[in-house]
């Protein structure tokens, strides 16, 4: 009895996790559909093609799949199951529907929370303790179908968003070798989301990481650990200069307006209800301004 052929739909590293995972039990992958790197961003993690590449699984990397040409290509290739791991676009449901195994999606949040894209970044700027990482099928909307199976870890709520990531890598790979065989042989055992307690939410933007101070002290935290390095940064702009903000810590006091600068040596800023020392930053764009007491930021 022939392998069940699996095509691979991923990218970052839980994509790289999981093929490799696959690749490791020996499974038929038949391809991997995925992104080329985009030359302004940030390039932090391992991707899926490194693994495919050393086992001379074919590598595609179409703008869209779901186009006519690509529908022909995905269908001339016969899969049984179709595995998504942090692919960023959107399969169409005349994709999803090939497969007679189905079309499964391991999404980085635990669902039905946290729906969309970048979940981990949202989680950690809503201050949630709790991540994971969620099976599900895959239907029209994202992230909306049955699951099958979810791997949770606390974080902290010092952790960036990177640290976060960190946290709950090992899940993806958890619940894909617990579902796998399921998966493969179609018993896998699916439960519909509760859509009363369902989140969404969309991809962020660098712009997204901009800073108003009449937050609280913690929304802004927050928002720092969010976005802080690898990602673009929780920012401010000045004059012509931007100050990029990677890192901060609550103050012990405050007085005065939301922006203004309370001190220098530690640089502290008024927030919403107090105030935050900023431990690490810096200036682009235009000189560094020269700043004191009173100025309002």
């Amino acid at each position: 009895m022939s392998r069940p052929r699996i095509l691979f739909f991923g990218y970052s590293e839980v994509g790289f996790a999981c093929l490799e995972l696959l690749l490791e039990r020996g499974d038929h992958v038949i391809g991997l559909i995925t992104h080329e790197d985009h030359p302004d961003e940030k390039i932090w993690f391992k991707t899926p093609a490194i693994a495919a590449q050393e086992k001379g699984i074919p590598v595609f990397t179409p703008d869209s799949v779901n186009t006519p040409e690509w529908r022909e290509k995905i269908a001339a290739m016969k899969p049984d199951l179709i595995l998504s791991v942090y692919y960023r676009h959107m399969i169409g449901t005349l994709i999803l529907a090939m497969p007679p195994l189905g079309a499964f999606n391991l999404h980085g949040s635990l669902l039905p929370k946290y729906r969309g894209r970048a979940p981990i970044n949202w989680a950690v700027l809503h201050g949630e303790s709790r991540i994971g990482m969620t099976l599900h099928r895959m239907v029209k909307d994202p992230d909306a179908g049955a699951v099958v199976d979810q791997e949770g870890v606390e974080i902290s709520p010092q952790d960036s968003a990177e640290q976060a990531f960190r946290k709950v890598l090992p899940c993806a790979r958890v619940v894909l070798a617990r579902q796998i065989d399921a998966l493969l042989t179609g018993t896998a055992v699916e439960t519909a989301q509760d859509e009363s307690a369902a989140t969404y939410f969309g991809g962020r933007k660098p712009e997204d990481g901009r800073i108003d101070w009449t937050r609280s002290s913690l929304e802004i935290f927050n928002l720092i650990r969010a976005v802080t390095d690898p990602y673009p940064g929780a920012f401010i702009d000045h004059g012509a200069a931007r100050l990029m903000v990677w890192w901060a810590e609550p103050a012990t006091a405050s007085a005065g307006a939301p922006g203004t600068v309370l001190a220098l040596d530690p640089l502290t800023i008024a927030t919403g209800d107090g105030a935050l020392v900023l431990t690490r930053y810096e200036w682009r764009g235009a000189p560094a301004p020269s700043l004191e007491i009173g100025t309002l930021l």
